[in-house]
């Protein structure tokens, strides 16, 4: 099992982008379910409606609704993220990545990611950083 950070998904989703086959192809070496915390949504949206097309942000909600990337509530997570956010507030972590974390920390540790910043989390032991 794999979380994923919206840095990965824009890669993934960005045919164009240069990380886009590598991204496939640490994707397609996980097992599923493909996690994606719900506050990631906003951010994918966002960057992905801007940058390649909101037909592609409707291709991947497409894909959510039969399953092939789940999206995850991290209210049962808040604690720890509030936890993350002031122990990395010298990092560029912010909310969603800290939630990102969480929800990798609680699910396998495994992360798919180009955040450099995760690699510090990862000297918790708690997350593996890949990608």
């Amino acid at each position: 099992m794999v979380t994923l950070d919206t840095s990965a998904l824009v890669a993934l989703l960005a045919k164009r982008d240069a990380r886009h086959e590598r991204m496939r192809a640490l994707l397609l070496a996980e097992k599923p379910p493909y996690l994606v915390p719900e506050p990631v949504l906003a951010e994918l949206a966002y960057l992905v409606e801007t940058r390649v097309g909101p037909h592609v942000m409707a291709l991947f909600l497409a894909d959510v609704e039969v399953g092939a990337w789940r999206l995850t509530s991290v209210s049962s997570y808040a604690g720890r993220i509030r936890q993350l956010i002031l122990r990395y507030a010298d990092l560029p972590l912010g909310t969603v990545d800290a939630a990102v974390a969480a929800v990798a920390e609680a699910n396998g540790g495994r992360l798919l990611s180009l955040d450099d910043h995760f690699r510090v989390l990862a000297g918790e032991g708690k997350i593996e950083v890949i990608g």
